[in-house]
């Protein structure tokens, strides 16, 4: 009886479970859902000493071959690692460029191809961009692209790569003096033979550079066209791979690019920050612990100031939020302060000789103090021919460089969302580094009269139901992690910073993110190239359940 009984029971149980497969048939065709993580976290899990200033700068990482690829910057060349344990990346090869150009200056991979930026020689000469085999190394063919290649990207599909073609000058105003058009290749990629080339230009805003100012866009460059004024900075790609967007960085400015047509379709203003305005100040002063004096001595003092800051952005995300499209911005700042004839780059005392005009600023007198804002790096030329003087020669503007924030506008390029001073107030108190402290020092508050904490790098990933941006500090180093599932309220998940004083990672540059079904343990990964240091931290992204 207790047989017959069990097989009774067993027959029931194989109908209820017929049952309810084919209740839940459907499910089984759709794909799981990925579970959402109440937080994320980061553990560092991996280095790489590149041993030299310069030896990690951009990062890309190619699945197949469990190998990263980054640009060192120290020789001009690619270190190829692998990273198959993750605790002990090793050197396996090294991509020399030299027959090809003068320096490789970033790097992309899809699906086992990879691709490089190469600058010439002189950097005004067009560039090339130069394909290679993952797994082997072997080089396939080079197509030119500009003037000064820089970020390079795949669209989605792989079938385009994008590079941000600089074209910076050598100089201004001196008789060998080259300033190089600006502009964005677009390569049809050819994996069996040799790829094809269109270029993305800005010669039809030639002429207009009258209203592209007026808008508010930075054309600046002492007699440069808009087409020879326009440096494109960094790309992101939207999902469905029809539209690229390009910071524009010293411009202050965004340029949409039709892919499929190579073709600039518009210019965006990011307009400016106002560090007057609750929650968006900044520390403006590496000589603050002594009221009103042009001798203090360094504190943390982040305060509202009447300051504008350009956006300027470096590095840019492409996002979709609840069916959403958005960009995130890194608003680095820089400034054109390195070419012969020509230095934006002044301090708000030394510039404002006359004083500040004290109708706009009414604490015009004690404002000009090194403990206030005398010290503060500022631009002489905020745009075209204005110098934010009025005709007393007294500074009736401030403009300084970067909003040391990061960003999220929506695809008009109308701003949504911006960190603030929260990236200044989240690096006060670390046991580990100084407030402030560039990537070559230790010394508190050195940073403060220039960008802070300068943010430069950034990239998104979404698990489950929630999206996160991570955020790289280029000069007190580290990584921000935010929550950014509802774009109009962000919120601080965590924050980590590898370094120790004058060691430790330094001067973090390119960020790659790598999804756990790529990953070589089956995790999330983020890895970060420090420029300073050298070295290619491997960062595990533990999700929080």
């Amino acid at each position: 009886m207790k047989r017959i009984h069990a097989r009774v029971a067993a027959s029931l149980s194989a109908i209820g479970l017929v049952a309810a497969l084919a209740a839940c048939s459907d499910s089984f065709n759709a794909p799981l859902e990925e579970p959402t993580p109440i937080s994320v976290s980061l553990t560092k899990i991996g280095t790489f000493e590149g041993g030299a200033l310069g030896a990690a700068e951009i990062t890309a990482y190619d699945s197949g071959s469990r190998r990263l690829f980054v640009v060192n910057g120290a020789n001009g060349t690619v270190d190829v690692l692998d990273i198959a344990n993750l605790a002990a990346p090793t050197r396996v090869g090294v991509i020399n460029v030299s027959a090809i150009g003068a320096a490789v200056n970033s790097v992309a991979v899809n699906d086992g191809l990879v691709a490089l930026a190469i600058e010439a020689n002189p950097k005004t000469n067009p560039g090339v961009v130069a394909f290679y085999n993952a797994s082997d190394l072997r080089f396939l063919h080079s197509v030119p692209v500009g003037a000064l290649p820089d970020m390079l990207t795949f669209t989605p599909d792989g079938r385009f790569v994008l590079v941000a073609n600089e074209g910076e000058p050598n100089s201004y105003g001196l008789p060998t003096s080259l300033d190089p058009e600006g502009s964005v290749s677009v390569i049809t990629v050819n994996r069996t033979g040799i790829s094809t080339v269109a270029t993305a230009d800005f010669r039809a805003f030639n002429g207009q550079e009258t209203q592209l100012r007026a808008q508010g866009i930075r054309i600046y460059g002492p007699n440069a066209s808009a087409a020879q004024d326009l440096e494109p900075e960094y790309i992101a790609v939207s999902d469905d791979g029809r539209t690229a967007y390009v910071t524009l960085q010293e411009n202050n400015a965004i340029a949409i690019v039709d892919i499929a047509t190579a073709r600039v379709t518009s210019l965006r203003p990011l307009g400016f920050k106002d560090h007057n305005l609750p929650n968006m100040g900044m520390d403006p002063s590496d000589e603050d612990g002594t009221a009103n004096s042009n001798s203090g001595v360094p504190a943390i003092n982040i305060r509202n100031v009447p300051v504008r800051g350009m956006y300027m952005p470096d590095a840019i995300a492409f996002a979709r939020i609840n069916n959403t499209n958005y960009l995130l911005t890194a608003n680095e700042g820089d400034a054109r302060a390195d070419w012969p004839g020509f230095n934006e780059e002044t301090r708000v005392r030394q510039h404002c000789t006359n004083g500040l005009d004290p109708s706009v600023f009414p604490d015009a007198t004690n404002l000009l103090f090194d403990s206030n804002l005398g010290r503060l790096r500022i631009t002489t030329t905020p745009n075209g021919g204005r110098d934010g003087k009025n005709a007393l020669g007294q500074c009736n503007e401030l403009w300084s460089f970067g909003a040391r924030s990061f960003s999220i506008w929506n695809t008009e390029i109308t701003r949504v969302y911006d960190s603030g001073d929260d990236l200044e107030r989240r690096t006060t108190n670390l046991a580990n580094v100084n407030f402030n402290a560039s990537h070559d020092n230790n010394t508190l508050d050195s940073r403060s009269p220039s960008k802070g904490p300068e943010p430069e790098g950034v990239v998104v990933a979404k698990f489950g139901k929630k999206t996160f941006a991570f955020i790289g500090l280029e000069r007190v180093g580290g990584l921000m992690v935010y929550d950014v599932s509802n774009p109009a309220a962000v919120v601080f998940v965590s924050y980590l910073n590898t370094r120790e004083g004058v060691t430790g990672d330094r001067g973090a540059e390119g960020l790659t993110f790598i999804p756990a079904n790529r990953s070589p343990n089956g995790q999330p990964l983020i890895v970060v190239g420090n420029e300073v240091s050298g070295t290619t931290a491997i960062y595990r992204v533990n999700l929080n359940y």
